[in-house]
């Protein structure tokens, strides 16, 4: 019995390092070019409804948590499918590893926003930007198994995540723009990317 718990184990540690090694497929471009526009639906009906997002800052972030929520169903979903269908054998590991990349910078968003809420609820402005920068943290966590031409999303999110910073700082307010546009414009980047990295056959999947 221990042979064949310690073969099962060789298994699980060879298959996860045949994935560690292979090319994730699971993110479609047609799907993160959704996100995207997701993103600028968002900020629009925002702007239509929300006087002043810095006097409604539950209002302004309940948003944006329900367009990220909306945004990675329809990217776990799609993973999903897009894995079983490239990885076969692989896809639940190859699954596992793109989300142990990506999730301590989620894990981070949310407790940063809950512990601004709860205990600095004045420098609630700082939080669309540093999302950006976590973003960009987790796409370069990525990158060792994503194209390597999607680090420059990761660098778009970098940059505009302190450019957001630095605006917001001379006003303190909150804007459905700041947070919309860099994610409208990172997500289509990212579409982008992945589009032309798996070639015209693979953006029909």
């Amino acid at each position: 019995m221990r042979d064949l718990d310690k073969a099962l184990a060789d298994i699980v540690e060879i298959r996860s390092q045949i994935a560690a090694g292979t090319a994730f497929r699971g993110y479609g471009p047609a799907t993160m070019a959704a996100t995207g526009a997701v993103a600028l639906f968002t900020a629009i009906l925002q702007f239509w409804l929300l006087g002043d997002p810095t006097g409604e800052p539950l209002a302004f972030f309940l948003g944006w948590f329900m367009a990220a929520a909306l945004s990675g169903l329809m990217i776990s979903v799609e993973m999903r499918a897009r894995s079983r269908r490239h990885h076969s054998g692989l896809a639940d590991a190859m699954i596992h590893q793109a989300v142990e990349q990506f999730l301590p910078a989620g894990v981070a968003g949310v407790l940063l926003a809950v512990v601004m809420w709860k205990f600095a609820s004045e420098t609630l402005w700082l939080l669309p930007g540093l999302w950006q920068i976590l973003v960009s943290l987790g796409i370069f966590a990525s990158v060792r198994s994503l194209p390597r031409s999607v680090a420059l999303a990761g660098a778009w999110y970098f940059l505009s995540g302190f450019a957001v910073v630095l605006l917001a700082s001379r006003t303190h307010t909150l804007s459905p723009w700041t947070m919309g546009l860099p994610f409208v414009i990172g997500q289509s980047v990212m579409a982008g990317i992945l589009y032309f990295a798996s070639g015209d056959h693979d953006a029909e999947d």
